[in-house]
């Protein structure tokens, strides 16, 4: 009898050092970035407790907590292009939009993991791995955006920058052909519980050091007309620093 116990009270003992070793590495996990607190109507999987960009290597790693399980929450078919809805999680950054392949001054340079189930912007990468290009826009995938605020989108609200027809900006080489400032360069989203991280790599990390950033969970909606503007942002769900004032600061 004593010899279970003595067995017991062990693997007791390891399952609780398990249990603080895992507090402490999610504790780790969640250090330095913007803090967020709880927000009431915000569904769990968009309200955001924890935003931050750290750099290893050439590598950038963004990465946003929320209150529930992340990813778990995807916008509802509807069978057309105009009026359907995009969720994203996304990180407004102070970087110019030529660091990633832009027109200089072309907007707000943000990153983006979205999931849209009426269309596919990813014309060149097969993520659902069923040998078609254009059906796995439902799945989470990862862009760079430039946004610039549009009163046809709402009072103060912003939208992805239109290219005007007969207009040739510079763009990325994963452009995916669309009429907006939009990059696919497949950097794929990791979704772990309550957290999503991608990892980026970049030419020059040093665009990095003094750039800051915040988070922005959000629904954007495609124009009824398919016009210009193509993509508004419609719904923002939750701003990490309350009022978009990209307090974040990369590795701190």
């Amino acid at each position: 009898m004593k010899l279970i116990q003595t067995t017991i009270a062990a693997a007791l003992s390891l399952t609780m050092l398990g249990a603080f070793a895992h507090q402490g590495e999610h504790k780790k996990e969640h250090n330095g970035g913007i803090k967020s607190a709880p927000t009431k109507g915000v569904k769990a999987p968009f309200d955001i407790h924890h935003t931050k960009i750290t750099t290893e290597g050439n590598v950038a790693t963004f990465h946003v907590a929320v209150s529930g399980k992340a990813g778990a929450s995807k916008p509802a078919k509807t069978g057309k292009l105009a009026g359907s809805k995009v969720f994203s999680y996304v990180w407004p950054t102070t970087m110019d939009p030529s660091t990633v392949g832009f027109e200089r001054g072309a907007g707000i340079l943000a990153f983006a993991v979205t999931s849209h189930p009426d269309f596919d912007d990813t014309p060149l990468y097969d993520e659902n791995g069923d040998g078609k290009l254009d059906n796995d826009g439902d799945l989470w995938h990862s862009h760079w955006v430039v946004l610039t605020k549009d009163v046809a989108c709402g009072k103060d609200a912003l939208k992805i920058v239109d290219i005007p027809e007969g207009a040739k900006p510079k763009l990325p080489k994963t452009w995916p052909g669309l009429p907006i400032l939009i990059d696919s360069p497949a950097y794929s989203p990791v979704f772990k519980g309550d957290t999503l991280e991608v990892k980026v790599p970049f030419d020059d990390i040093t665009v990095l050091n003094n750039a800051s950033f915040d988070g922005v969970t959000a629904a954007l909606r495609i124009n009824e007309s398919v016009h210009n503007p193509l993509v508004c942002v419609a719904d923002v769900f939750k701003v990490a620093s309350g009022n978009l004032s990209l307090p974040g600061k990369v590795n701190q």
